[in-house]
Formats: structure tokens, C-alpha cells, sequence
């Protein structure tokens, strides 16, 4: 994995500051990309910054996710790997109750950005043949009750099949990466036990670690059941 580089939208914090700290460990030239630049900057300066870019980028704005890819061939002349990490939580209150303004903000981040950065980085990845990484989640396995986060990620689990569909012959590899609970409260009523950052992101390593002829379609994560 020496050298190769990675671009992660969603790497301020969580789940993706976490994988960027991993695939640094990896030898990995890393792409940080989120709208908090000051979060950024102090993981870079922590990981090496030599090895690493940060950019300032609104996931649902296509100027942004243009300009990420057009900084990141200047710096580092490829991309190898994209996780496709962005993403915001759920509300209370379900389908009768819930802040539409909230659901907005997240189906924009979770649903329209994640178009926004294949649509963007696709071109580069097909040039190396690489690979691209999205955040789904268990929630978009299962049935949760009034849960429209969990309506966002089974759009993202389609997302993933029907991109890996369109790659197919090109080389190209697709891996959803679907957590159960993170010990942020992410799903509407999360609960009492949970994974940490690092466990996902051994999940992403594990999947970019593979050979070129083996393509991981998804993991599944969750946390193992607390004892009765």
C-alpha cells in the first residue's frame, strides 16, 4: 500500500479522521477532505504533513468536490482510493415528528453528496484503476422504525451495488463499508453498546490491503451483543 493515495470526505472526525490515521500507518499519501479545516489541519500536522493535503470541501457542493480533485492530481499527480465517508446522523421524532429541515441536511449530505464525490473523483479512479470506498451502514440492512437516516443509507447500499454494476470489465473495485452503531449516537435512538472509530477503520484497511484480482463487495460490522 506504500505511496498509493487516498482521498477521505468526512476525515475531520469519526470514522474518517480514524481511517486516515490507519492508512498514514499503511504508508498511504492521504486527501483529507471536510468543511472543518481547523479539525483538518491539526490531524495532518498529527499524522505528517509531508505525506498528507487537507481541503476545504462542502460535500453537496460540486465546485468544492471539483476543485478537492483538481488539488489533490496537482499535489500528488493520482488517486488510488476513495472513501466516500461523509455523512450526518438521524433525528427523534420519526416520520411524524422529526425537524424536516434536519432530514434535508442529511439527505443532501448522505444521499446527493455521496453522487457528487463519485461523479467527481470517478475519472481519476479509472485512470489508476482504484478503488472507491462508501459509508453505508447496518441501518441500510434493516427495518428501523420512523428512521429516515436508515432510508438514507439503504440509498446508499443501492448506490454501491448499482455503481459496482457500472464498473464492471473496468477493473475498478466498490466495497461498501457498512458499520453498526459508533460510539457517536448516530442512528435515531442508539443503543447502549457500540464499536469505536478504529474498528471500522481496520475494516476499510482490510479491504484496500487485497490484490488487485479480489474485490470486497462489503463488510458488515457490528458491535458483538453485550452479555445477558
Amino acid at each position: 500500500m506504500e505511496d498509493r493515495v487516498l482521498l477521505i470526505t468526512g476525515a475531520s472526525s469519526g470514522i474518517g479522521a480514524a481511517t486516515a490515521r490507519a492508512a498514514a500507518e499503511k504508508g498511504f499519501r492521504l486527501v483529507l477532505a471536510a468543511r472543518s479545516v481547523d479539525k483538518l489541519d491539526a490531524l495532518a500536522e498529527e499524522i505528517g504533513a509531508d505525506r498528507v493535503m487537507t481541503v476545504s470541501c462542502d460535500v453537496t457542493s460540486m465546485d468544492d468536490q471539483q476543485a478537492m480533485v483538481e488539488q489533490a492530481l496537482e499535489r500528488f499527480g493520482r488517486l488510488d482510493a476513495v472513501f466516500a465517508n461523509a455523512g450526518r446522523g438521524g433525528s427523534p421524532g420519526g416520520f411524524s415528528a422529526a425537524d424536516p429541515e434536519q432530514w434535508k441536511d442529511m439527505l443532501m449530505t448522505n444521499v446527493y453528496g455521496l453522487g457528487l464525490t463519485l461523479q467527481a473523483t470517478l475519472p481519476a479512479l479509472k485512470e489508476s484503476q482504484g478503488h472507491m470506498l462508501l459509508t453505508g451502514s447496518a441501518a441500510g440492512r434493516a427495518t428501523i422504525p420512523g428512521s429516515m437516516y436508515s432510508a438514507s443509507k439503504w440509498a446508499v447500499t443501492g448506490i454501491g451495488h448499482n455503481l459496482r454494476e457500472e464498473l464492471r470489465g473496468s477493473g475498478m473495485r466498490v466495497t461498501l463499508i457498512e458499520p453498526g452503531m459508533v460510539d457517536t449516537p448516530f442512528f435515531d435512538e442508539p443503543p447502549a453498546h457500540a464499536m469505536k472509530d478504529e474498528d471500522i477503520a481496520n475494516a476499510v484497511i482490510y479491504a484496500l490491503g487485497q490484490p488487485a484480482h479480489v474485490d470486497v463487495n462489503e463488510i458488515l460490522v457490528r458491535p458483538t451483543p453485550a452479555r445477558e
